[in-house]
């Protein structure tokens, strides 16, 4: 189950909250392979690794445990795979030392690799020493960014990233309907869409919505 196939187009669906809002909404949703259930930062930090493992429980579809990996790559690695996730994050501003032994421990247990390009102006600069190639580049405008005038998904970056690596691109932050498809249309491949409580200021998908549904219109848009 760790490949995705990079001319797919896939929904990754952040829970960044607790486990109750997971248990409430991740057995409604639809079981798509299009869909990838993320185990988000805060989520980790907040529920450790028994939430990653009743994300797993609930859903038989691909896990990403957003662990944002920067140092102690094969521990950290061995630690979601054995809590039940297949896919994984790593700061891309990280050693190259690390990075590269990120993705090959990833490879090693058939886990699909992610390097976060979060604070990296440009991915090549991370990129280009590594001797490994990741699964996944995630183009990634923070949450304390979204607010920022002028700050945006850095699209410009994706042919330049396609010229050189056979990799999914990932589009993440602030991420609703339209900014969806504007993440599909510059060539992006996984679309990465938050979690959202009423009364938080970010942009996703409303936890007090009908969320099954949103997550077959958002399946339709990057289609």
């Amino acid at each position: 189950m760790n490949n995705l196939d990079h001319r797919q187009r896939y929904l990754q669906i952040a829970f960044n909250y607790d486990l109750g809002i997971a248990r409430r909404i991740v057995p409604r949703l639809p079981l798509h392979p299009r869909i990838l259930i993320e185990a988000g930062t805060p989520f980790i930090k907040r529920e450790g690794m028994h939430g990653v493992n009743a994300l797993r429980s609930m859903w038989r579809g691909h896990i990403v445990a957003d662990i944002k990996v920067s140092d102690g790559a094969v521990a950290e690695v061995a630690m979601v795979s054995a809590a039940g996730a297949d896919a994984v994050t790593a700061l891309g501003n990280s050693p190259t030392e690390t990075l590269d032994l990120f993705v090959a421990y990833c490879d090693e247990l058939k886990m699909i690799s992610m390097i976060d390009m979060l604070g990296v102006e440009d991915p090549l600069d991370a990129l280009r020493p590594m001797r490994q190639r990741p699964d996944v580049i995630v183009l990634h405008k923070g949450r304390d960014e979204e607010k920022t005038r002028g700050k945006m998904i850095q699209y410009r970056h994706v042919k330049r990233i396609r010229s050189k690596y056979d990799a999914s691109i990932s589009a993440a932050g602030g991420v609703g309907l339209t900014e969806a498809r504007s993440a599909i249309f510059n060539g992006a491949n996984i679309v990465v869409v938050n979690l959202v409580r009423p009364g938080d200021p970010w942009e996703g998908i409303s936890t007090e919505e009908d969320i099954p549904a949103i997550a077959r219109k958002f399946l339709e848009t990057i289609e």
